[in-house]
């Protein structure tokens, strides 16, 4: 069969060692380790089965640590310091050899980001400072500020063996491959940066001195590992930070490392949770931002040195993407992470002609939530982390196949026919309007919301071609769904906009602010949007990038926009484009000529003028609607899901369909 991704899906070897394509799996966390010694156990290894077996060529496991005594900044670390580690390894080395994948580990020593009460001693750096992360620490603490020690040249020597030992154990594991980590803010990338090396000696000032711990320790591992092994090497190619590593600089850097690595991993920003969170968003980029982020990057490094082989990861979606990636030369390996959070058979799928089925990352919030004990890591993958339930990533048919009848065709009405039709159920799911989508196709005017709009498509293409019976421009009524003697119904009927009581409400200038996002109502150029939450604040970002002149009333003086996972870039974007915030002021009237507030601590009010009034301040759920359908089957076999319960997000709507699919 002809591949669509010829690119993507062509296997080739470096020094021997094969990839039957072209994808890695970008390193994550150390989910489920487990050990208290900090050993691979079985839970780790059935975790990345999900991606071996979904079809990537490389498993990348993240942030394992060449000595967990001085570098330890994550729960469950893997810990390479310990010869005993290696018969555990194995296993997950075998594991990934089945599935015909590589399993390689990301070596990595954090130096000034390892918390002194982590490991009872100051932590090591290039040099001594006090980063920002550790006074707010001790501040949190009730201690001093500790400061980094610098690192001796004995200690550097030392250092560079730990890493050689590191590698080394990765192939008694049976591993063919591993990588560096010089990218975020680790120890190597401190070394390379400007900010952090302030040393005097040969491993400081110059560009050269500044990258000779790195060259030191590529020449130390391919020592200890032969010629028959793969190394990659992964970098920031910019920190973004004005005083740290800047693209132009990274690019001359690479010239020192390029002969002593085979693979060039293309990162960017800082891994910097508490210090300078800002930098992180580089790292994990979140839905305003840019698809293929840092494909620029990659492109600029295949241009300057033809040579490397050059992997790229960041925001990079599916294998489509990624064929255009290696076609145009951009880059010759791409890497994913959260894309197969969202689907771990992604690869699988692409390769077998299946794209439909493939869910889409939304690039929301699930770095915030990511925990070995969080149910909800993914917004749109609900097996994640359920791999002891469900070990081949599946729901099992279900013992009796019986006719269920979904109505509604937003999040939680098409995820529940998706996981009805896996139980192996007769589904049929009935849609009022001409396309399915509900409130998501609400959603996704603003030019940033590209993550969303593939949701939307995911939402359609899965219902035209997943063989449900899906009645479009079909209203369900009672009668209609009587007639057809279901054995269950699942009602998601979605919710509606509420309009607050307050005087005024009622005229012709006063919308839903979604409608005017869409153009479906006039919008006049004065716009007041009430509710300053995520709709309220992108709906305004959107109508000022049309010249409209903008200002939100939020009744709260503060709003969590966190769990959008995007705060400060979507604030930030309200102040670029002169959107007017007004928090802790209440809404009162909506008069001829705009609206009337009063300030919820003062009790000041003051008049606005506006030609258009939005509203966005929240949804009710159509249960009444729902609860009509209540007695159309066996009363126990009716379920209400997603915002017909309570609005929520997409995360939301998602999980309760899976879980009342895999109980019918």
């Amino acid at each position: 069969m002809a591949c669509k991704y010829p690119h993507v899906f062509d296997p080739f070897e470096i020094r021997g060692v094969l990839f039957k394509n072209h994808l890695e799996q970008a390193p994550p966390g150390c989910f489920f380790s487990g050990d208290d010694r900090g050993f691979v156990t079985d839970d780790f290894v059935s975790y990345f089965r999900q991606y071996a077996r979904g079809g990537v060529a490389v498993c990348n496991v993240g942030n394992c640590s060449i000595d967990i005594t001085e570098s330890s900044d994550e729960a469950r670390q893997l810990q390479l310091s310990d010869p005993e580690c290696v018969m555990p390894l194995r296993k997950f080395a075998e594991m990934c050899a089945v599935y015909g994948a590589q399993g390689s580990l990301e070596l990595t020593h954090n130096g000034k980001d390892t918390a002194f009460e982590n490991v009872g001693h100051a932590p090591y750096s290039a040099s001594s400072f006090i980063t920002k992360a550790e006074e707010r620490r001790a501040a949190m603490l009730g201690r001093e500020p500790v400061a980094t020690i610098e690192m001796s040249r004995e200690k550097i020597r030392e250092t560079v063996e730990k890493y050689a030992r590191a590698a080394g154990f990765c192939k008694q594991a049976g591993m063919q491959i591993c990588m560096i980590h010089g990218a975020h803010g680790n120890l190597i990338a401190q070394f390379a940066s400007p900010y952090y090396n302030r040393r005097t000696d040969e491993y400081g000032g110059s560009l050269k001195n500044r990258a000779r711990f790195a060259c030191e320790v590529l020449e130390a591992v391919r020592g200890a590992v032969g010629e028959d092994f793969v190394i990659e090497y992964r970098l920031s190619a910019d920190e973004f930070h004005p005083e740290q590593m800047r693209f132009p600089e990274t690019l001359e850097f690479i010239k020192y490392i390029k002969d002593r690595t085979d693979i060039l991993h293309v990162s960017a920003g800082l891994h910097d949770l508490y210090g300078e969170p800002w930098y992180l968003r580089y790292l994990m980029t979140n839905y305003t931002m840019p698809q293929k982020f840092n494909v620029r990057f990659s492109e600029a490094v295949k241009r300057a040195y033809p040579e490397l082989t050059v992997a790229v990861v960041g925001a990079i979606k599916d294998p489509g993407q990624a064929e255009e990636i290696i076609a145009s030369g951009q880059a010759d390996l791409v890497a994913m992470n959260r894309a197969l959070h969202a689907d771990y058979d992604m690869p699988r799928k692409y390769a077998e002609g299946k794209e439909w089925q493939h869910m889409p990352c939304l690039r929301c919030s699930c770095f915030r939530l990511a925990s070995p004990h969080t149910a909800k890591l993914c917004s749109v993958n609900p097996m994640w982390g359920r791999f002891r339930e469900y070990p081949e990533g599946r729901l099992p048919p279900a013992a009796e196949k019986k006719k269920v009848a979904v109505v509604g065709g937003g999040p939680a009405g098409v995820e529940a026919m998706k996981w009805l039709l896996q139980r192996g159920h007769d589904v049929t799911l009935y849609e009022k309007n001409s396309r399915v989508g509900g409130h998501v196709r609400d959603a996704v005017a603003a030019d940033f919301k590209h993550d969303l709009r593939d949701y939307l498509q995911y939402m359609e293409d899965f219902a035209a071609n997943c063989g449900a019976r899906v009645l479009l421009n079909t209203a369900a009524t009672p009668e209609k769904l009587a007639e057809e003697h279901y054995d269950a119904v699942v009602a998601a009927l979605g919710s509606d906009p509420i309009l607050p009581r307050v005087p005024g409400a009622d005229r012709p200038n006063v919308h839903w602010a979604p409608d005017a996002e869409n153009g479906l109502v006039p919008c006049g150029q004065k716009v007041i949007i009430v509710g300053g939450s995520s709709v309220g604040t992108e709906a305004s970002i959107s109508l000022a990038k049309q010249g409209k002149e903008v200002t939100v009333v939020e009744m709260a003086a503060q709003v969590d926009l966190f769990r959008t996972g995007a705060a400060s870039d979507l604030l930030a974007l309200s102040e670029e484009n002169h959107v007017t915030r007004l928090l802790g002021w209440k809404l009162c009237e909506i008069t001829d000529g705009g609206v009337r507030i009063q300030n919820s601590q003062s009790g000041e009010e003051k008049t606005l003028p506006a030609d258009t009034v939005l509203m966005a301040v929240g949804m009710k759920p159509r249960r009444a609607e729902a609860l009509t359908f209540a007695h159309l089957c066996p009363e126990t076999s009716f379920y209400i899901i997603g915002d017909a319960v309570k609005s929520g997000e997409i995360r939301d709507a998602v999980f309760q369909a899976f879980e009342v699919a895999r109980t019918i």
